[in-house]
Formats: structure tokens, sequence, C-alpha cells
């Protein structure tokens, strides 16, 4: 009986057994993406964080080569990051330094692993910091914007209550695009007036309050949903198929078209916007808006109640030098 005869070539694995005296010209770029991305589904990431990874890093490639630049990893310097990939992208390209820092977030995830693992004698990153950024406004839709997107679904159809009844509740809890297609049927707590929150950007589930009008609308979709179809979340499709955040995306953005809504995107992120300014705007604090927006630190939650909350302005009125100051000057 013959043997099957071994192949010249070592795998990534038998590589990954030279660590000791690995250098780093022996792994490729591609190598680097299979198994950084390996790790990251051994780590139980997102589907959508992965998905992004493989994205990003592909585009990374791309770009160097595109400039005839070497993409082995151990002969990427901070200088090809900072020329061939930071100032050609803003300069070149014209790219909004938010989508440059979401390359560059990609970028050193894919560096820290392979020089943690010893994949790499230094790390090109580690000296490379994400592009200053001047912070914007943060967009918010209006209350009368509000119920304009509202009016569109068609309440006679079953994706008319659905899209209506998925808004609604962006509205009510200011949930993400991910968690909101993450719902199951039973994930409402009717009795408790609760619904529990699976598939969280921090892998921590929460609870979120329901309020009197949302089970109700909640009951009235559920009754046309029906309890049992062939799958178990909440947001379907007319095939009985989990409605998947595209769909709910491009479905907002239809309707903001049709409510002829312009100066702000329409999607479920404004929505988790105008949450916040709304709650704020009605007394909630920064412990209440922690909790059910599911931030692991209080920046963000600080930050919408310093834009939103009234307190500001009532207190500024108090304060406000110009307002306590005697002098006037006639114009006359």
């Amino acid at each position: 009986m013959s043997r099957k005869r071994r192949s010249n070539n070592l795998s990534v694995n038998d590589l990954t057994k030279l660590r000791g005296s690995l250098r780093s010209d022996y792994i490729d770029f591609e190598d680097g993406v299979d198994l950084f991305i390996k790790d990251a589904k051994i780590r139980n990431l997102r589907e959508h964080t992965i998905k992004y990874y493989e994205n990003e890093l592909r585009a990374f490639k791309r770009l160097l080569e595109g400039q005839d630049v070497d993409t082995t990893p151990g002969n990427i310097t901070p200088e090809i990051i900072r020329e061939n990939v930071i100032l050609y992208l803003r300069d070149v390209k014209g790219l909004k330094i938010t989508s440059v820092n979401t390359r560059l977030r990609a970028i050193r995830a894919y560096f820290n692993f392979l020089y943690e693992r010893n994949y790499l004698p230094t790390n090109p990153m580690r000296d490379v910091k994400q592009v200053r950024d001047r912070k914007s406004v943060i967009a918010t839709f209006s209350v009368k914007q509000l119920n304009d997107l509202l009016n569109q679904p068609d309440l006679k159809t079953f994706t008319g209550v659905r899209d209506y009844t998925l808004m609604l509740l962006l509205v009510e809890t200011g949930i993400r695009a991910n968690e909101l297609v993450g719902l199951k049927i039973t994930d409402i707590h009717w009795d408790e007036s609760n619904l529990l929150i699976r598939n969280t950007k921090g892998y921590k589930q929460r609870m979120v309050p329901l309020s009197v009008t949302m089970k109700d609308q909640l009951r009235r979709y559920s009754a046309i949903r029906g309890v049992i179809v062939d799958c178990d979340s909440l947001f379907v499709t007319v095939d009985e198929t989990p409605l998947t955040k595209r769909q709910i995306q491009n479905r907002i953005s239809q309707y903001g078209k049709d409510a002829k809504i312009s100066n702000v995107r329409c999607s479920p992120h404004t929505f988790r916007h105008t949450f916040a300014k709304l709650s704020v705007k009605n007394g909630a604090g920064i412990f209440e808006l922690q909790t059910i927006l599911g931030h692991t630190t209080m920046d963000m939650v600080k930050t919408y109640v310093n834009l939103f909350s009234d307190d500001v302005k009532d207190k500024h009125r108090k304060f406000s030098p110009l307002n306590n100051l005697k002098q006037r000057r006639d114009f006359n």
C-alpha cells in the first residue's frame, strides 16, 4: 500500500509549531487573515463584526497592492500605514475621517493579533493613532418628522403593520438594529412589561421596559403575525423568514424618502439618538439611559445629557454674564 506523499510546502499550522524561530516573512497576508478570523470565531465575535474585519482587511490589501506596496505583514511599517493608508485615503480617495478610522480599527486589531501571537517581531500599529475628527452634532428626528415617518406604512398590509410596530419599538426603546433583528417572540415578557434584549453589542443581555401603549401595539402585531410560524423571530417577512438588518435599514430609508425627510439620515441609529433626546427632555437620568441603551461607559450617555438637557439652558439663563450685565448701549 503506497503512502500519500506529503506536501513540501509547510502549512500555517506547521509554521505555527516553529514559532520559537518563526521569521516575520514566513507568514503572508492571507494566512494572517485566516488565523485572525479563526481566532475571532473562537472568541465568538458577532457575525457582522467578523464580516467587518474580513471586508476591511481585504480592502486594506487591495489598497496596498494598488500602490505596489509589499503586503507581507512583516514588511509593513508605521510609515506605510501613515503614507499609503491614512494620507492616501484622505487626499487621493477623499474618504471622510470616520471612514479612515473604520479601516484603521480593523488594521490595528489584525496587527495586534499577529504581534501578540509572535507572528511579528514588531507591531506597525503601535505608534499609529486614530485620525482626530471634529465632533459633529448628533442628528435626531423632530417630533413632526417622527410622525411623518410613522404615517408612511400601509396599515392594511402585514408589512405595513410590522414596520409601524418596529419603528414604534425603536422610538420606545432606542435599541440597535442588530438587537432588533435578534428579538424572539418569547422575548416579550408581557406580565413584567419588559423586553429581553439578547443580541447585544457587549454580550450582556438586558431588560428594557415597555409602556402600555407599546405593549398594546405588540399585541396587535403578534395577533396577525401568529404564534406558530417557521421561525421564532419577532419580526418576519411575508415568507416567514427573519427580517434582516439590511431590510430594516432599507425600509426605514424608503419611508424617509416617502415622507420627504432630507436633512437627516433615516436609519435605526437615528431613532436611537432620537430616543435619547426625547428621554432626556422628559427627565430621564444618565443611569436610566445607560441601562436602557446598553452603553458600557457613561461617555455617550453624558453626551446625550449635555446636548439635550433643558437644565443647562435653564441654569444658563440664571448665570448668564450678559443677562446680568447692567450696562446697555443705546443705538439711537
